[in-house]
């Protein structure tokens, strides 16, 4: 069974036992199907490849070249249950 989740300002389409690298650790809501719950559990934090950001001005021989690793979130989905008997309107 698959669920669509919102994490941050992200949609994944996810499946038990799948695992994700995710900005946050927090699901904000499941899309679809209607009632449907995901339990994920959090496996820790991860850093992800180098970020380059570089200033440079014309010239003047002035350049800067600094870098970062964005930290995400390796989560593992557990489960997907489904309640038929709530709806929305």
């Amino acid at each position: 069974m698959q669920a669509i989740i919102k994490v941050g300002s992200s949609q994944y389409i996810v499946e038990p036992g799948q695992e994700l690298l995710v900005d946050h650790a927090k699901v904000d809501a499941v899309l679809f199907p209607d009632g449907a719950k995901v339990a994920i559990k959090d496996l820790g934090q991860v850093k992800g490849r180098k970020v380059r950001v570089a200033k440079y001005k014309a010239k003047s021989r002035y350049r800067k070249v600094r870098g970062f690793k964005p930290v995400y979130h390796k989560i593992k989905i557990e489960k997907i249950t489904v309640d038929s008997r709530e709806k929305r309107v």
